[in-house]
């Protein structure tokens, strides 16, 4: 018995992982021209408040990424090349994992610092994976791709991701995903 029940929370943990990842990938491929352009605003990346409800939310924000950033890749949308499938899915992996962490944090009922580490991380990582590729290196290309990925991430993880993070709330889905499983009514 105890074995069933331990096989039906994995696949539980698996099917929130795939929907995660496959609602990741739809809507950043849906929004190829802003996901990947020079100047991005990942829509998609809204989603990382999910890692701040349940643990599946992590591995599939990192799955998701990985796979929007190869099929961008072979699409020709992607601007930073293989080089991102690498990077942004690490960038993007290490986010959520944060926003997990802070997932107990919250200011006025919502994970606000939740939202930080996606904003951050990217902006970091992303705003040097640019320079690096679309060049030139040096201080102020950097800050310029870093700052212009840190404000796509803005608009996206702290304005869509806490605007998700309130619906979440009013509806009461926010204590369904917090409690791992989506049995519970």
């Amino acid at each position: 018995m105890k074995n069933s029940k331990n096989q039906g929370l994995h696949l539980r943990f698996l099917t929130v992982t795939g929907v995660i990842a496959g609602l990741y990938t739809a809507l950043t491929l849906l929004l190829a021209p802003f996901s990947f352009g020079i100047v991005q605003c990942r829509l998609s990346e809204a989603l990382t408040i999910l890692a701040a409800y349940h643990p599946a939310g992590v591995a599939g924000l990192t799955v998701g990424c990985a796979l929007s950033n190869l099929v961008g890749l072979s699409m020709g949308a992607n601007v930073a090349g293989a080089l991102d499938i690498l990077l942004g899915t690490l960038a993007t992996g290490l986010a959520a994992w944060l926003s997990y962490a802070l997932r107990n944090v919250r200011w006025g009922g919502l994970p606000v610092p939740a939202t930080i580490p996606p904003v951050v991380l990217n902006a970091l990582i992303v705003g040097t994976e640019l320079t690096l590729v679309l060049g030139p290196v040096n201080l102020p290309t950097w800050l310029w791709w870093m700052g212009s990925v840190g404000l796509g991430q803005v608009i996206a993880c702290i304005g869509g991701g806490l605007l998700l993070a309130y619906s979440f709330q009013k509806s009461g889905l926010d204590k369904r995903l917090s409690n791992n499983s989506f049995t519970n009514r």
